[in-house]
């Protein structure tokens, strides 16, 4: 998780409000899988996504769509590319290190309200990372489907029983 760590304390340092869903909440739920990029649900709000893209574009994120990144910020255009282009995301990334990729939902199955108020916090090295809660990624991974989700969904399923036999006395 050290490549993804600077984006997080980055995310942080801006006030913003996200949830990590997808494989990297995964992974810091307990299960060592493969992940290609990092999957963000943020406030939707204009002020709010805006000021998530200029964080981003801070780092030195770039769009891999010829599209303007800030226009993220606008419901009208998000919607525009749902609709007209299918792109349910922003997907940006450091042309500096190909690994460090950030997709940002312009849409997402699970609002953003109720994965933020039922996110977990946890302890990276240096900041600190909020992810989807482990019902919350097995109903979103459910949706989905995928033979990926379904392994995800038993690991998932089987760190949540660890977690809850620790917590009986």
């Amino acid at each position: 998780m050290a490549i993804f760590e600077p984006l997080f304390e980055a995310l942080n340092n801006g006030g913003i409000r996200y949830v990590v869903v997808g494989g990297v909440a995964v992974v810091l739920h307990g299960h060592p899988r493969m992940t290609v990029d990092v999957d963000l649900v943020v406030d939707l709000a204009e002020m709010e996504a805006r000021k998530t893209v200029d964080v981003l574009l801070g780092m030195g994120l770039q769009s891999r769509a010829p599209i303007d990144p800030r226009d993220f910020a606008r419901r009208d255009v998000r919607e525009a590319w749902i609709r007209d282009r299918g792109m349910t995301v922003l997907s940006l990334f450091d042309p500096s290190n190909p690994l460090l990729v950030v997709d940002l939902f312009a849409d997402y199955p699970v609002s953003f309200e109720e994965l933020w108020a039922h996110a977990v916090q946890v302890k990276l090295s240096k900041t600190t990372v909020r992810i989807a809660s482990i019902p919350d990624l097995i109903r979103i991974k459910r949706m989905a489907g995928r033979p990926k989700d379904k392994d995800d969904i038993e690991q998932l399923q089987a760190i949540e029983k660890e977690n809850v036999r620790r917590e009986k006395p």
